[in-house]
């Protein structure tokens, strides 16, 4: 499985399969420390026992029905205070890959890194950068999509791609190895596109595609609940929130919304 290698120049090129890990974000981890990982390698799992989401999450998701991998990336183009850049440019990415099977614009990035569908969750993003100096050494880029996962919990917002495009392409649902090369060709088309210092336009399309911008959203913040309208993001990629004539800006350890 996943034996054939995208049409890209080096994301995806190098890769490692594991039947089961507990979590893809690690091992890329351990494979750094172990051996010199090229730029683009992949490791993707079958099954995660104990991958991670933002917030210190849990991510669930049932062995052999969605895709669950970690990419390697190298950008020392980046400053550590420009790292949410690279969110932009991989949310984007998701959402390239995802739109053509999902028409009628539904499809959404809810800040800072979770794919959305209408109010679902459909996927997330973890990306762990390593700093040296006042740039990025590497980037760990965690990504879990639920493509053909059919029953979630009940206390889980989530649906998966098989759910929401409403396609069953075959009696096992989607090819996990070509929607992975095609999310890979996806990854390296917008990761290009932000060493070429293509910011301003994958700014402008990320706040197109966010959830929820320009529209009031209740919030908790601090134990406080409140109403806003989400107004963009800033430089360092904390979420601007306008009440009023005030608009605040929050980290995502600040702030979450409330569903």
């Amino acid at each position: 499985m996943y034996n054939n290698p995208p049409k890209t120049l080096f994301v995806g090129q190098q890769r490692c399969f594991l039947p089961v890990c507990h979590s893809t974000n690690t091992v890329a981890a351990e494979l750094l420390e172990s051996t010199p990982a090229a730029d683009g390698t992949v490791v993707v799992a079958a099954h995660q026992t104990q991958g991670r989401g933002q917030r210190g999450n849990t991510w669930q998701t049932e062995p052999g029905q969605n895709l669950t991998f970690s990419l390697i990336l190298k950008p020392g183009f980046l400053s550590a205070a420009r790292q949410f850049r690279l969110n932009v440019a991989v949310s984007l990415a998701v959402h390239d890959f995802l739109e053509p099977h999902l028409p009628g614009g539904g499809l959404r990035t809810k800040w800072p890194n979770d794919v959305y569908w209408h109010n679902s969750k459909m996927g997330g993003i973890l990306i762990e950068n390593t700093i040296q100096g006042t740039s990025i050494a590497h980037s760990i880029v965690g990504i879990g999509l639920n493509i053909n996962q059919l029953v979630f919990p009940d206390h889980l917002r989530a649906t998966s791609l098989r759910l929401a495009s409403r396609v069953a392409e075959s009696e096992d649902g989607y090819d996990l190895e070509i929607l992975l090369n095609a999310l890979l060709e996806s990854l390296e088309r917008r990761y290009l596109q932000l060493r070429g210092g293509g910011f301003a336009d994958l700014e402008r399309y990320y706040l197109e595609t966010m959830y929820g911008f320009g529209q009031t959203r209740t919030f908790r913040s601090g134990g406080h609940v409140f109403e806003g309208v989400i107004a963009g993001i800033d430089e360092t990629g904390r979420l601007a929130v306008r009440k009023g004539n005030e608009t605040r800006h929050f980290s995502f350890k600040e702030i979450e919304f409330v569903l």
